[in-house]
């Protein structure tokens, strides 16, 4: 009679535990975002020196929107792995992006990796640097927790303002166009001339995304 009473115990133990598992990984992801954040705002690493893209630039951008796709199922794909004790970034902090209209801010690491995008914003190294002549490119997935990584992009509007902060720089970009495409147009990339081109990308729709929602604004 004790040990089923126990056994009991256990089976019942076992239930809250699967039901908190998903929660507490969300406290977890968060943590280590804020983590990240915190890093950026106390000392910035040295800015990423500017890059040409590669010539072959549709299959980096290809890797990338199959990163957002991978991972488009937001907590449930997390809730499947367990985290780990501590992250190991491949790139580096090289700033901060941050749009009020949203409530985002976000760190950004270099190199658009799986293990970076997990909890921050990616720049494209194989894009312009942040503020200098081209098109620079940040992906971050579209999480379904609310307010989460690039969650309410789509609510941002033609002419909102866009805030990235590097080491000694605060640059300013107002979004001028803002379109859905297919995961391959890689056109999304392309430079104006002489403008200096931020591009935000990630999933579309929210749910079982199918296309990439990507914003393009200019710096001011």
């Amino acid at each position: 009679m004790m040990f089923m009473r126990k056994f009991s115990y256990l089976i019942i133990l076992a239930g809250i535990l699967i039901m908190l598992y998903p929660k507490a990984n969300e406290w977890y992801n968060d943590w280590q975002q804020q983590k990240l954040l915190e890093e950026a705002e106390q000392a910035y690493s040295e800015s990423a020196p500017s890059t040409s893209p590669e010539s072959d630039l549709s299959k980096q951008y290809a890797r990338v929107t199959q990163l957002l796709a991978d991972e488009s199922s937001g907590d449930q794909a997390e809730a499947t792995e367990p985290p780990s004790p501590e992250i190991r970034l491949g790139g580096k902090i090289t700033g901060i992006i941050q749009i009020d209209k949203i409530n985002l801010k976000l760190p950004i690491l270099e190199g658009a990796t799986k293990a970076n995008m997990k909890h921050a914003a990616a720049h494209m190294q194989e894009t312009a640097a942040i503020g200098q002549v081209g098109n620079a490119a940040i992906a971050a997935h579209r999480s379904r927790t609310a307010g989460r990584l690039f969650n309410r992009l789509n609510e941002v509007a033609i002419g909102d303002t866009i805030s990235v902060q590097t080491s000694g720089h605060d640059y300013r970009y107002v979004v001028y166009d803002i379109s859905i495409v297919e995961p391959t147009d890689v056109s999304v990339l392309n430079g104006r001339g002489d403008d200096k081109i931020l591009t935000l990308i990630t999933c579309d729709p929210l749910v079982n995304p199918t296309h990439r929602l990507i914003i393009h604004a200019k710096m001011s």
